[in-house]
């Protein structure tokens, strides 16, 4: 009798509430101490002290299965089935966090999408620490933001097969959800409103920064280099290579030579102009006078 659920209880997702438990999970929890001695007769009202004495979360633990208090009171609450508002309480409490995480779990499995998606997103938020057992009996550190995720993302939580969940893009497309605004989002705005705030700020001082002083700035930024006494020249005068002065000295008149018609060709006006152009500049006077002497000689 203490095993079975209550009479007026709603049949949820199409079966019995407790068979969202499986059935070797289920006897374990029956047969389990605490199960016999805190949760025998308890009631909506007196579930919610036994859950603010819960210390962890998990599910079962050890090589003989033994359940959790956090398992033992779930399955408790879908004997009762106590009533929605209870449930709302429970994940809007802020003070006992174990208490929060009960209502979740309860709500993940006995809710439909859009309730699991209206009243667990906002427990994103709550960044509190728990403890949480696994298989092997050890405690590990978890938050509460984790734990909600797992609840809406995991197959299985808790060593419970968790209900299928339609996708929330589905649900905001048919409009039963608005799209949900993460508190990280305001906090970027804000802080990409104080960045531009600050460009804004630094761009006239930018402009009032003579452009001669930030080039001397840079220079004095780069590491110098002491020179290095391979690539230093040397200061001799240059010597004349020997190939010129065998050239100078088996030809000194022929340079010579040169030079002088350089310099008659400069001091000529028309040197530049060919025979051809000088026999047509020519006056007729001259041709005829140089004709004449010719015959009549």
């Amino acid at each position: 009798m203490a095993n079975r659920t209550v009479k007026d209880a709603n049949s949820i997702h199409g079966t019995n509430p407790q068979y969202l438990v499986e059935k070797i999970i289920r006897t374990r929890i029956y047969e389990s101490k605490y199960w016999k001695e805190e949760c025998f007769g308890l009631t909506a009202e007196l579930v919610v002290d036994k859950a603010m004495a819960l210390k962890f979360v998990g599910g079962v633990y050890g090589g003989n299965i033994k359940p959790t208090p956090f398992l033992c009171l779930t399955l408790k609450m879908l004997q009762i089935q106590p009533e929605k508002d209870i449930i709302v309480e429970f994940i809007k409490n802020e003070d006992f966090k174990y208490v929060r995480l009960l209502g979740a779990m309860y709500m993940r499995l006995t809710g439909t999408s859009v309730d699991c998606y209206k009243y667990l997103e906002p427990l994103y938020n709550d960044y509190r620490k728990i403890k949480s057992q696994n298989r092997n009996g050890e405690f590990e550190l978890q938050h509460v933001d984790e734990f909600i995720d797992e609840l809406l993302h995991a197959e299985r939580m808790c060593d419970i097969i968790l209900p299928r969940l339609q996708k929330r893009q589905v649900l905001e497309e048919a409009e039963l959800l608005d799209t949900r605004i993460s508190a990280l989002e305001e906090d970027l705005d804000e802080v990409e409103t104080s960045d531009e705030e600050d460009e804004e700020e630094e761009k006239p001082e930018r402009v009032q920064t003579p452009e001669p002083h930030r080039r001397s700035y840079r220079d004095n930024d780069r590491p110098r280099r002491s020179p290095s006494p391979r690539y230093r020249r040397s200061r001799s005068p240059r010597r004349p290579s020997p190939r010129r002065e065998r050239h100078r000295s088996k030809s000194p008149r022929r340079h010579r030579s040169r030079s002088r018609e350089r310099r008659h060709r400069s001091k000529s006006p028309g040197h530049h102009r060919s025979h051809r152009h000088r026999s047509h500049s020519k006056s007729p006077e001259s041709l005829k006078c140089s004709f004449r002497c010719t015959w009549c000689s």
